[in-house]
């Protein structure tokens, strides 16, 4: 199922109020792909992709005053209660979608009053949990997912008295170039603007003159000289016997991003270093490495680290480590 991409989408052509609305079919199919989602994977007793897109899914359905069945809704406060919304070890962009989700729902009256009240509970409990989950570098979860959580506390209304959110604020301006895609620029610009998704639903289109102008945009200059990086691929029990497969220096030009390392490794050891990579609108996405697959259906990812045990906060073609740096790939649960 499609949930996450439709959902988005269907976010977009609320928040730019095209001239022509398809709107109305792609409701219909986002509902229908939230009970293949649930369906395809009920013996497992979680969606087929994630909750984190079941999550976008619902909210959707809500910003374009839809009704979501209670079921839907139902599943979501059960994953939240259980702890169940993890991701790679970080469940803060999965909470914050749910959060907004339910704190739509009620805010909107499509649902009961007792089940508005517990959605209101829930919500308030994953605000919470994001102020308690932030860094002492201000960062909540990792760079990319303190957008979802100040889109929280904004929906929520607890930014005026939580004081997570201008520690969050601060931190986020001051790693505004790791916003570089589409797919992070949309998470990014509405708190900038201190809105959330959940301000597409009052959006009042009108008729506005045309004031988009193209930008020239220069090419990033070269760094001079290069650098070594030490790279280490982890794969721990149950997946393998040995802790360590791989490690080895690999020398990069100096302005090289970790992705930039990954092929040239590949490049030096053609045999012995091989890795693959999907695409998705937040960049290049990695899924195997030395011939093992992380798969959603193992609930295994490959999580990205710079020694000793720090995890990235950007994706493998925004990291631009320093000369000397060891990063580890390591096939990790969640």
């Amino acid at each position: 199922p499609h949930t996450g991409r439709l959902a988005l989408y269907l976010l977009g052509l609320g928040a730019t109020c095209p001239p022509q609305s398809p709107q109305r079919s792609l409701v219909t199919w986002l509902k229908y792909y939230l009970e293949e989602d649930w369906t395809g994977s009920r013996r497992h007793g979680h969606p087929l992709t994630s909750y984190y897109q079941y999550g976008l899914g619902a909210l959707a359905l809500c910003v374009h005053h839809k009704r979501v069945r209670e079921e839907v809704i139902r599943r979501l406060l059960t994953a939240q209660h259980h702890g169940r919304l993890g991701h790679g070890g970080n469940t803060v962009d999965t909470e914050a979608v749910v959060a907004l989700a339910f704190t739509c729902l009620e805010r909107r009256r499509l649902v009961g009053t007792g089940l508005a009240t517990e959605l209101r509970a829930a919500a308030h409990r994953a605000s919470r949990s994001m102020a308690e989950a932030q860094g002492p570098d201000g960062i909540i979860g990792n760079i990319y997912s303190t957008p979802w959580a100040l889109q929280v506390f904004l929906a929520t209304g607890t930014c005026q008295t939580e004081p997570a959110f201008g520690q969050a604020m601060a931190a986020l301006l001051e790693n505004l170039e790791a916003f570089s895609t589409a797919a992070t620029m949309a998470q990014v610009l509405p708190v900038l603007h201190g809105r959330s998704y959940l301000d597409v639903a009052s959006t009042h289109c009108r008729e506005e003159s045309d004031t988009l102008t193209p930008m020239d945009v220069e090419p990033p200059t070269e760094v001079p000289g290069n650098k070594t990086v030490q790279l280490v691929v982890e794969c721990p029990l149950p997946w393998c016997y040995e802790l360590r497969l791989y490690d080895r220096p690999v020398p990069v030009p100096a302005g090289a991003s970790l992705l930039d390392v990954l092929w040239v490794a590949a490049a030096l050891e053609p045999h012995d270093f091989k890795f693959h990579t999907q695409d998705t609108p937040q960049g290049p996405f990695l899924t195997q490495v030395l011939g093992l697959e992380a798969r959603q259906e193992k609930r295994n990812y490959w999580q990205l680290l710079t020694a000793p045990n720090t995890p990235l906060q950007m994706g493998i073609a925004d990291y631009r480590p320093q000369d000397g740096e060891t990063l580890i790939l390591r096939l990790s649960e969640w």
